[in-house]
């Protein structure tokens, strides 16, 4: 494999480009979706142009005279598409991919962009405040790819489809016994209980004030491992926001995507003491066994990571605050 390093200018993240036959490309997302892409994929395409607009992301001047166009759409569940451009006019179809929307998000900075210049496919690598590293397809690479700085910190909004998602394994625990993880442990689960099941804008404040009030409260915790919290990247270049998570169900809705019914899990994947907790919402098609999945069960899911940064989301926020893209 050959990869070519590319440095824009010096204020930008490092650029890794791939070649088309490097990519992966979209077929296993829209096969999440379809079971007729041939047919439903195109259909879909020409229906989402009539009620289509252009997210800004980090710009706040989209014009449709720019070299490339990127058209989403205001619905939970949807597509963008990327269109070349000649004098104001669409020239060619380059892209398309289905996206989720989430209100949910994390402090990071781009590390470097994994991309392919043909597709407008791209892959941050992104680190959090703490020091987590996440991979994540850009959902708006198209209008935000000469905008992204190094070094600047950014809210990013994560979401997800799932591949599959199921109940986790139950059949194995381990004995808790350090007091400082007991008290975490027994701290979080009271708060977010008194907060029906929601994690607080103050969560790690409330945590920290946290105090136990009798002995039993600081005994040992035995931790069943389907109950953990877990992220793993994707090991492939160019493919690592391919993903396998494991994490409690905070929350659960439905929306429709092209008549078809999609169920929004908001999945917590990671919360680490001191750490802002990293949320998805991860939509996978309405099946019997989606639909028996609850609120509060620990589920796995091997799920396609996305990103959006927008420009309105600039500003100190918590997971627990709602952002729409416009």
């Amino acid at each position: 494999m050959t990869i070519n390093y590319q440095y824009k200018n010096i204020q930008s993240p490092t650029k890794i480009t791939l070649t088309d036959e490097q990519s992966a490309g979209h077929a296993d997302h829209w096969r999440i979706l379809t079971d007729d892409m041939s047919h439903d994929v195109p259909e879909w395409l020409q229906k989402m142009i009539e009620q289509a607009a252009m997210p800004k992301g980090l710009n706040s001047n989209v014009s449709a005279k720019d070299s490339c166009l990127l058209l989403s759409e205001d619905q939970p569940c949807h597509i963008n598409q990327v269109l070349a451009m000649n004098d104001g006019k669409p020239e060619c179809f380059i892209n398309a991919y289905p996206c989720v929307d989430s209100p949910y998000g994390l402090t990071c900075k781009i590390e470097r962009m994994i991309v392919n210049d043909n597709t407008h496919d791209a892959v941050l690598r992104l680190r959090t405040a703490d020091g987590s590293i996440i991979y994540a397809f850009d959902q708006l690479y198209t209008a935000n790819r000469h905008l992204y700085q190094q070094d600047t910190a950014y809210y990013v909004n994560f979401s997800a489809w799932a591949h599959e998602i199921k109940l986790s394994e139950q059949d194995e625990v381990i004995m808790v016994e350090d007091q400082e993880a007991i008290r975490y442990h027994r701290a979080f689960n009271d708060i977010v209980a008194a907060n029906d099941g929601k994690m607080p804008d103050d969560l790690q404040e409330q945590i920290k004030a946290w105090q136990p009030e009798t002995k039993e409260q600081m005994a040992p915790v035995e931790i069943n491992l389907g109950h953990m919290c877990a992220y793993l990247f994707g090991d492939t270049i160019g493919q690592e926001d391919e993903a396998w998570c494991q994490g409690q169900v905070l929350g659960k809705q439905e929306t429709l995507f092209n008549g078809q019914t999609i169920i929004l899990f908001d999945v917590v994947v990671l919360r680490e003491q001191d750490a802002d907790p990293f949320v998805i919402r991860i939509g996978a098609p309405k099946t019997e066994a989606t639909a028996a999945i609850e609120v509060h069960d620990y589920v796995q899911a091997n799920i396609w990571l996305q990103a959006a940064i927008y420009k309105e989301n600039q500003k100190p926020q918590t997971t627990a605050q709602q952002s729409k893209a416009s």
